[in-house]
């Protein structure tokens, strides 16, 4: 695959990084990332994934634009509001960069589908706003043996990891099961502050392109917090015997996917 001049100008950041080159830019442009939520989470990941020139992003959300959702979701605009959020996701990253394929699915994700949503992706990123999608997302990924960036954002902190399958826990092996219902406030109670999607939305959006470049070190291992109060990163070690894990240990008593019952929320 030869660039053309237009591609060696867009990319040329990229390209005269020792760790990028050539040969990291063109992997980046045959890699394949899908985004499982439109919001806050994946709004900024979609947009700098997508200027990154990688090349296939998809990006699942079944719901429409709403004015709450504007002071986070950047990916989306007034005029957007009651648009399906894959849409208008969609238009903003053609506009941004015509290299890239997006693939729009305008669906919840389920037990049913999500394998069938994951099966032609290189790494999956989870921004979603529930538990019972996250264990979904992350109990998927473990049995289809894909990569994928778990985050979350509450307030002014924020959350994230990565799973790599045979390298370090999964998301079940640190929190086990879902907590029950009720016990953990709902987006719209607790609330988030705007541009804590932008700090962890962009690191899930790094961790892709690290994968796919096959540079750097993974959160495989660690759990990455962000207090924008203190202004403070910890990197937290987590345990490295997955052995007894329900869904990725030796002897796993999670065998097929489960639909937790979700609290109303609407999406970060």
């Amino acid at each position: 695959m030869a660039f053309s001049n237009e591609q060696l100008e867009r990319y040329s950041r990229h390209i005269i990084l020792k760790e990028v080159g050539a040969k990291g830019q063109k992997k980046l442009l045959n890699g394949k990332v899908l985004i499982i939520g439109a919001g806050g989470l994946g709004a900024p990941a979609a947009m700098y994934l997508a200027a990154a020139g990688v090349g296939t992003i998809g990006i699942v959300d079944a719901d429409e634009v709403e004015l709450s959702n504007l002071q986070r979701q950047i990916i989306h605009a007034t005029e957007d509001l009651g648009k399906a959020k894959v849409q208008s996701a969609r238009e903003t990253m053609e506009r941004m960069n015509p290299d890239v394929t997006v693939n729009p699915y305008r669906v919840f994700v389920d037990s049913h589908n999500i394998l069938k949503l994951i099966e032609d992706y290189d790494f999956i990123i989870d921004g979603t706003d529930n538990f019972p999608a996250k264990f979904l997302i992350n109990d998927a990924c473990v049995m289809a043996k894909k990569p994928f960036s778990h985050a979350g954002i509450i307030r002014f902190k924020g959350q994230l990891m990565t799973y790599v399958p045979g390298q370090g826990p999964c998301y079940r092996c640190v929190f086990k099961n879902p907590p029950p219902k009720d016990v953990v406030p709902t987006c719209k109670q607790a609330g988030v502050i705007g541009a804590m999607g932008g700090v962890i939305g962009s690191l899930q959006a790094m961790e892709a392109i690290k994968y796919i470049l096959g540079v750097g070190d993974l959160l495989t291992g660690y759990l990455l917090t962000y207090d924008a109060l203190k202004m403070e990163f910890r990197k937290i070690k987590l345990p490295e015997n997955t052995s007894g894990c329900a869904v990725c240990g030796d002897y796993p008593t999670i065998t097929e996917l489960i639909d937790y019952e979700q609290a109303e929320c609407e999406g970060i």
